[in-house]
């Protein structure tokens, strides 16, 4: 006899059953942050050697040595060997040393200049299918431009919070609800200025715009406000509430970084609308170009009324990158040069490895830029050889910055 009719014990609601998986994964979660982060659950960087720094700043370990440790703004650390170790800070002080005494060499410290119409560049990292790498190169992407010297915001436009928690803000572990992206672009009394959201991360030099679940709020306020908006609302629309959010704290950065949704929502169409320059990922595996197209021509017929009001802005370069490639697989390198045949430079030359290297660091919820070299779990070849791809990419796209300011 059916059990419900029986009076027999009844299976457990789905609901019911997803909010208990969902506090036994958060335990779970936190229970892992407080060995990998332990003892404060807050995320830190470690320090860099004299050759890693040299590498950094592109010039020799001597010389590195040779600067007086005056300059250094971090307690001396130094390590087996008496190789002494430094934090990032001290990194970006030596930077602003060598740009001060070599006026007449190489530019250390490349800020831009308004006054010579060096605009803020906000990157919009976008896909519609999950799994193509977009917040992976969206964090190395900000981190790597740190590292050369540029001041960094990177935006998480994802409710799913991914950047977010790779850059040290991990919502399961937050003690008070936090504002977020959502606060600076809600709509009504209660949105506050984005300054008031953005956080400086262990990452020094790169601030963060969190996101939360809260985010997926604005995917049914923008429709309802744009079905009721009259002339005289003094609301801006949905897609220029971004873009508004990001000129109040222009002046403070070079770059901006946005990871967007997996999708092509309210929220994508908010960061393309703010957005300077479209970096598109795509894995080179036919269903996933197949996706690309779907994702290419929603895009620009869900653009076209926007168009049509004004809030769609000439970007300054639009790129495609190929992420997760592996050289060897003959299908994916078909792929790659059917891309490269179809549209030309707009596929960038450098793609993103699969590797190793970049799998173990996530697993520990680091970048490879972040991560130490572990001789037990990748081989120094692998390590050097994704870094190596990383800072092909990145770059790339640095150049295409500098073009964008009328440098090269």
């Amino acid at each position: 006899m059916n059990q419900h009719l029986s009076g027999g014990p009844l299976a457990p609601a789905p609901n019911q059953t997803a909010g208990d998986d969902a506090r036994l994964l958060g335990a779970k979660l936190r229970e892992i942050a407080s060995v990998v982060f332990s003892p404060s659950e807050a995320k830190t960087l470690r320090r860099f050697t004299s050759g890693e720094v040299a590498r950094i700043l592109g010039v020799t370990d001597s010389r590195i040595r040779q600067l007086s440790p005056d300059l250094l703004v971090s307690e001396p650390e130094v390590a087996p060997g008496g190789r002494r170790m430094y934090t990032l800070a001290d990194i970006h002080a030596l930077r602003a040393h060598l740009d001060e005494i070599d006026r007449v060499g190489r530019r250390y410290l490349p800020h831009r200049d308004p006054d010579k119409g060096e605009h803020l560049q906000i990157i919009a990292c976008v896909n519609f299918k999950g799994g193509s790498g977009k917040t992976t190169t969206a964090a190395h992407l900000a981190q790597s431009l740190v590292l050369r010297g540029y001041r960094v915001l990177a935006v998480d436009l994802d409710p799913q919070a991914s950047l977010s928690t790779l850059l040290g803000v991990r919502p399961e572990n937050e003690r008070e609800p936090y504002r977020t992206i959502y606060d600076a672009i809600r709509y009504g009394e209660e949105r506050c200025g984005l300054g008031a959201v953005i956080r400086e991360t262990y990452f020094t030099g790169l601030d963060l715009v969190p996101a939360d679940l809260e985010l997926e709020v604005f995917e049914f306020e923008a429709p309802n406000h744009m079905a009721r908006r009259k002339a005289n609302d003094p609301e801006p629309p949905f897609f220029v509430r971004a873009g508004l959010a990001l000129e109040e704290v222009a002046d403070r950065y070079d770059v901006v970084v946005i990871d967007c949704p997996p999708r092509l929502g309210y929220l994508t169409i908010a960061a393309l609308c703010a957005s300077t320059s479209l970096l598109i990922t795509i894995h080179p595996q036919m269903l996933d170009v197949s996706s690309m197209r779907q994702f290419l021509t929603m895009m620009d017929e869900l653009m076209e009324p926007v168009r049509e009001q004004g809030g769609v802005r000439t970007h300054d370069w639009f790129r495609y990158l190929v992420t997760r490639f592996e050289p060897q697989d003959t299908p994916q390198t078909e792929v790659v040069a059917m891309l490269r045949g179809l549209f030309g430079e707009r596929v960038l030359t450098k793609a993103m490895l699969q590797s190793a290297a970049v799998s173990n660091s996530g697993l520990r919820g680091q970048t490879v830029y972040e991560t130490p070299l572990r001789r037990d779990e990748v081989t120094g070849s692998t390590y050097r050889r994704a870094l190596d791809a990383l800072d092909a990419v990145n770059s790339e796209i640095e150049t295409l910055i500098a073009r964008a300011w009328g440098r090269v």
